[in-house]
């Protein structure tokens, strides 16, 4: 019989496990010997602050990252294919969601294998629940352009669908976060609405949301080299 693919969910930067990772889920964790990660020291570390007492040196770790060639992943599934259950965790939040371990999970639906989502926090789902903004009808998009006048114009195709009554969740680099944010604000209709979410279940927390024009009187949140998400309502 075939080991089982769980997916593995990570706290968000340096969140106290115990407020956003379920007991259940890290009995499972405990229990696996075997993961794919995106870095193996960050993994580790993970690991051993989830139970001090973590077996590390008698675990297994395979990397899957955005560096990965696809002909790589089949290999990964060694485990699985012995009977072995096998755990992907992702740098923070769940794994498959704005993350490269999507395609692993794609190729364990192909082959059959059983995958097992495990609850922990998600950035994106957490900054729409908290947002006030349409959860019904939304939309993910990832990372805007980089270069400003594609991302001008994608801010503004984003706010024009926004406008028939579909959230627009995407993400950015922190570093580049206050050209975003200045972008956003200076670019929209003064009456759309923006959810700017930072640094979520962290101690400085940051989830707000506003017209544009409310945005630029008030001033812009310092939010530089934090990880954030935006949404357009």
């Amino acid at each position: 019989m075939n080991g089982k693919l769980y997916l593995i969910p990570v706290t968000l930067g340096s969140t106290d496990y115990n407020y956003v990772i379920p007991a259940g889920v890290l009995e499972i964790i405990g229990s696996l010997r075997v993961f794919i990660v995106e870095d193996i020291r960050s993994a580790r570390r993970y690991l051993r602050l989830t139970d001090p007492l973590f077996p590390i040196d008698d675990c297994e770790f395979m990397i899957l990252n955005k560096h990965t060639p696809p002909a790589d992943i089949e290999d990964m599934f060694s485990y699985i294919r012995k009977g072995e259950d096998t755990g992907l965790l992702s740098e923070a939040g769940l794994p498959g969601v704005a993350d490269p371990g999507s395609d692993l999970v794609r190729i364990a639906h192909e082959n059959r294998y059983r995958v097992v989502p495990l609850s922990g926090p998600s950035s994106i789902f957490l900054a729409l629940m908290a947002s006030g903004l349409n959860g019904q009808n939304f939309a993910f998009n990832g990372y805007l352009p980089v270069d400003r006048p594609g991302r001008v114009r994608e801010i503004k195709r984003l706010e024009s669908l926004a406008r028939k009554g579909q959230s627009q969740i995407f993400m950015e680099t922190p570093y580049r976060n206050m050209k975003m944010l200045h972008d956003l604000t200076y670019n929209m209709s003064d009456d759309s609405l923006l959810c700017v979410a930072s640094n979520i279940s962290h101690p400085d927390e940051l989830i707000m949301t506003m017209p544009a024009y409310e945005w630029k009187r008030r001033g812009l949140p310092d939010i530089n080299k934090k990880p954030a998400i935006f949404i357009i309502g």
